[in-house]
């Protein structure tokens, strides 16, 4: 256990333990509020209604109705669409030239949250949300970890600038819901937000406007900027390990299981966790790992921290996936979707279009460090990311390219 100071956000006390660990991402929600804790940077851009910024009652309510549309079996009919957006976009990759693999996996990952979250096929139409979900990343990184720049001096200030782009994506969304909410037949469709407008609540009423928009915000701030990073990652350690790729590759080329490609996606959100920090803030004087806490503090499982102790993963810096085909790891020592009543909800989607991803570009191409010198972690938003962008080259490609006209390398490749 130990804490830090934080300008804006005061002292914060980090546990490291695997028991202390359990206790506060497992305890009494009432006690343990994690909606504060992620309030502070995130509501600006969620909004008041999101699973993440909501405790007690409230939260455990709506996340009652998010559940259905992450229910494993419609999960799995998702792959098509993650392995369609893969596919579109190797296609199109520079041939022997340097390039950041971080763009790209955004690229896929967008598409895929458009397609079975929105329900958004329609090109042009999934080109505004793109646009506007890039300038929203852009514009609110500062007002996110400054609360002191939220307040309007001019056009020229970060919250104007914010709030100008927010509103333009609020618009957006609203005008999805609506088309959606007319759209005769709706009902048969299986894209999340499809789902959630049949979603009720125990009173029998439906999700409003604002409780949709929050949701949705939510999802694809959750959804395709943490997955994008993690295929980032995953990249970047095994191009570095050859032996780690040869498997992976023999495994593909096989077409049998994915054990291998699955351990390979547990090494890489082990030792480099896309989010680092589980927070929660005390509600009551609490008692952790033989310490009393009081109220009001920011307690946080350290995530990058666990997933290191050498006394559970041996040679903890090392990249080695075998160490997942052992079996599985202790509880609470890999927990880069958090735990208890919080955790990501989303945790299997990723994990699917991870490996989904994984696999397609594995059979499409074969790649390269562009450099000789591994990228350091750097923080993003709430992110973990390669310092470079993940860059690489495409040595060679595995099947025919088919580049469209919209794609970034079209007039390049």
């Amino acid at each position: 256990m130990f804490a830090i100071r934080f300008p804006f956000f005061g002292k914060i006390v980090y546990v490291a333990e695997p028991s202390a660990v359990r206790d506060v991402i497992t305890g009494d929600p009432h006690r343990f509020h994690a909606g504060e804790g992620n309030a502070g940077p995130l509501e600006p851009v969620l909004g008041q209604n999101s699973l993440l910024t909501l405790d007690g009652d409230e939260h455990m309510a709506q996340r009652k109705l998010l559940l259905p549309p992450f229910h494993g079996e419609r999960i799995r009919r998702y792959a098509d669409a993650m392995r369609e957006a893969a596919e579109r976009e190797v296609a199109g990759w520079p041939l022997g030239r340097p390039f950041p693999l971080r763009p790209a996996m955004q690229r896929i990952t967008l598409e895929v949250i458009l397609r079975t979250i929105f329900g958004v096929n329609d090109p042009a139409r999934r080109a505004r949300f793109s646009d506007l979900t890039t300038r929203l990343d852009r514009v609110s990184t500062p007002v996110m970890w400054i609360p002191a720049l939220r307040h309007d001096l001019g056009p020229l200030s970060p919250w104007r600038r914010f709030l100008k782009v927010r509103a333009e994506a609020d618009e957006l969304i609203y005008e999805e819901i609506g088309r959606r909410r007319a759209e005769p037949g709706f009902e048969r469709r299986d894209d999340v937000l499809s789902l959630l407008l049949q979603a009720r609540h125990e009173d029998g009423a439906p999700m409003s406007d604002m409780e949709l928009r929050d949701e949705l915000m939510t999802l694809v701030g959750a959804g395709h900027e943490t997955t994008a990073t993690a295929l980032c990652w995953a990249f970047e350690l095994m191009l570095r390990h050859p032996r780690v790729e040869r498997r992976l590759r023999e495994e593909v080329a096989d077409g049998g299981g994915d054990e291998y490609l699955d351990a390979v996606m547990k090494e890489t959100l082990r030792l480099r966790p896309v989010v680092v920090d589980v927070v929660r803030k005390l509600m009551e004087d609490t008692e952790i790992a033989g310490r009393m806490i009081p109220a009001g503090t920011y307690v946080v499982a350290a995530i990058a921290v666990v997933h290191v102790r050498p006394d559970v993963y041996p040679d903890p810096k090392e990249f080695r996936p075998e160490r997942f085909l052992d079996g599985q790891a202790e509880p609470y020592t890999w927990i880069p979707f958090g735990g208890g009543v919080r955790r990501c909800l989303g945790a299997s989607f990723a994990q699917q279009e991870i490996k989904v991803v994984l696999r397609t570009l594995l059979e499409a191409a074969r790649l390269r460090p562009a450099s000789t010198r591994p990228e350091a972690p750097r923080a993003r938003h709430v992110t973990i990311v390669p310092s470079r962008g993940a860059r690489v080259v495409l040595e060679e490609r595995l099947r025919p390219a088919r580049v469209t006209s919209s794609h970034p390398f079209a007039t390049t490749s």
